[in-house]
C-alpha cells in the first residue's frame, strides 16, 4: 500500500511539473524539431546547398569533450578543439561523445567528402535539449514573477526564437547552459538559499565565464558577511577544473583562457579591434583585455544599482519589482561583452536578449516589444557585413533597443511580495 502511495505521489509530481513547465518543453521540443529539419532538410535546399547546415564550432567542442572522456586533459586546448572557455564546456557534451564513441561513429568535421555526418542527428539533438535549460529557468523566474500562462506561453516562444542563434545555428551550448544556471542562482538567491546560488554560479563559470559580468550585479545584493563564502563556493569549480587542465598542460591552458584568441578574418571585426593586441603572426586578435574592461564597467553598474537593493538583502525573499530590476541589470551587464569586444560572431547577443525576455514578461506591452526587437536582431546579426562600423553599429544599436523596451518601470522595492 505505502509502494503505491509513493507512486501514485510521484506520479502526481510528474504531471505538475509536467504542467507548470509546458511551455518550454513544447519550445524544447518545437525548436529540436526545426533545428534538425532546416539543417539536414529545407534549409540547403533553399541555399541549393548539397551539404547539411551545420554549426562548424560544435564539432571542435565535441573533440575536446573526446579528449576529456579519454582522460587527455593535456590536449584539451591543442588542436583541434580550439577550446578559449572554461573546461565545463567539454564536460556536458562528455555524455553525447560516450554514446557517439559506443556507436564507433566518427567526428570528422564536414567535408566535400563527409556532406551529411550521422553524427549531427544525435549530437544535435543533444546540445538543443541542453540548450534548452535557459527556457525552463525563464520560466521558472516568469512563475516566480506572477507571470500568466499566455504570457509564460509568449515568453518561451521568443526565447526559443532567440536561442536558435546560439543552438543551432552556431553550435555554443555552453553559453546558453551556463546562462540558464545564472538565471536559477538568481532565482535561489531571490529566496535567501545563498550557498544554493553560489554553486550554481560557480557550475555556469566553469561552463562559460561570460557570465562573470552578472555576478557583480549579484554581489551587491548579498549581505557582506555572506559575501566571502558565497565567492569561495562561487570560485571552486572553475578553480577546480582549470587546475586539472593547467597541471596537465600550463602553457596551452593559460594561453587560451587568458587571452581568448578570436579570427578577425572569420568573424565580425569591430572598432576594438585596432586596439586589441595581435596574436603572433596570424590574423587572431587577443579578446581577453576587452572582456576585463566589459567587467570593470559592469562593476560600476552593479554599484550604480545597488544603491536600491540594500533594504532586500536581510530579506527572506525579494519583491517582484527587486527581482526584475536585479534581471534587467543582468541584461545590461552581458550586454557589455558586445559593446567592448573585438570581433564578433552573432550568438554573442544572446545572453542579453535571453534574461531581457525575463525581465519584460510581466508586461503584455513590454513582453511584446522586447519579443519582436530580440527576434529581428536575432535574424539579422547573422547577416555578414564588411568594415568594423557596419554590422557592429546596428548590433549595439538594436541591444540597446531591446533593453529601453524591457526596462523596469520606476518604484520602490519593497522587502517581499506582500509588503
Amino acid at each position: 500500500m505505502e509502494l503505491a502511495a509513493e507512486a501514485r505521489r510521484a506520479t502526481g509530481d510528474r504531471e505538475a511539473w509536467l504542467s507548470r513547465r509546458l511551455f518550454p518543453l513544447l519550445a524544447t521540443i518545437g525548436l529540436i524539431a526545426f533545428g534538425i529539419a532546416s539543417t539536414t532538410w529545407w534549409g540547403p535546399a533553399l541555399l541549393g546547398k548539397a551539404g547539411w547546415s551545420l554549426p562548424d564550432d560544435l564539432w571542435a567542442t565535441l573533440a575536446a569533450a573526446q579528449r576529456l572522456m579519454h582522460g587527455d586533459l593535456a590536449g584539451l586546448y591543442t588542436p583541434p578543439t580550439r577550446l578559449v572557455t572554461f573546461p565545463g564546456a567539454a564536460v556536458i557534451l562528455v555524455p553525447v561523445v560516450a554514446i557517439i564513441d559506443a556507436g564507433h561513429l566518427s567526428l570528422q568535421v564536414q567535408n566535400a567528402h563527409n556532406l551529411h555526418p550521422g553524427v549531427w542527428l544525435i549530437a544535435g539533438p543533444y546540445e538543443i535539449a541542453l540548450s534548452a535549460v535557459t527556457l525552463f529557468a525563464a520560466d521558472a523566474i516568469a512563475e516566480r514573477l506572477g507571470a500568466s500562462r499566455p504570457k509564460r506561453a509568449v515568453l518561451a516562444l521568443a526565447s526559443a526564437v532567440a536561442l536558435w542563434s546560439v543552438s543551432v545555428r552556431w553550435g555554443h551550448p555552453e553559453d546558453a547552459v551556463a546562462l540558464g544556471l545564472l538565471l536559477y542562482a538568481i532565482l535561489a538567491l531571490s529566496e535567501s538559499r545563498t550557498a544554493r546560488s553560489a554553486w550554481l554560479v560557480g557550475a555556469a563559470v566553469a561552463i562559460q565565464p561570460l557570465v562573470l559580468l552578472a555576478l557583480p550585479v549579484m554581489a551587491v545584493i548579498i549581505e557582506p558577511r555572506r559575501l566571502a563564502g558565497f565567492l569561495t563556493r562561487a570560485a571552486t569549480p572553475a578553480a577546480v577544473l582549470l587546475g586539472a587542465a593547467a597541471a596537465a598542460n600550463w602553457t596551452a591552458t593559460v594561453h587560451a583562457v587568458t587571452s581568448q584568441p578570436n579570427w578577425v578574418t572569420v568573424d565580425q571585426v569591430t572598432p576594438w579591434a585596432s586596439l586589441a593586441p595581435h596574436e603572433g603572426t596570424g590574423p587572431g586578435v587577443a579578446a581577453g583585455p576587452a572582456r576585463l574592461l566589459a567587467i570593470i564597467v559592469a562593476c560600476g553598474c552593479a554599484l550604480a544599482a545597488g544603491r536600491r537593493w540594500r533594504a532586500a538583502r536581510a530579506a527572506p525573499q525579494w519583491s517582484t519589482q527587486t527581482l526584475t530590476e536585479v534581471l534587467w541589470w543582468t541584461a545590461l551587464a552581458l550586454a557589455l561583452r558586445s559593446v567592448f569586444e573585438p570581433v564578433m560572431v552573432a550568438y554573442y547577443l544572446w545572453p542579453p536578449l535571453a534574461v531581457a525576455l525575463i525581465a519584460a514578461s510581466v508586461s503584455w506591452s513590454r513582453l511584446i516589444l522586447t519579443s519582436a526587437a530580440a527576434a529581428v536582431l536575432t535574424l539579422v546579426s547573422q547577416l555578414t557585413l564588411p568594415g568594423p562600423w557596419s554590422w557592429w553599429t546596428p548590433m549595439i544599436a538594436g541591444l540597446a533597443l531591446t533593453l529601453f523596451f524591457a526596462r523596469v518601470p520606476g518604484g520602490r522595492p519593497v522587502l517581499s511580495q506582500g509588503e
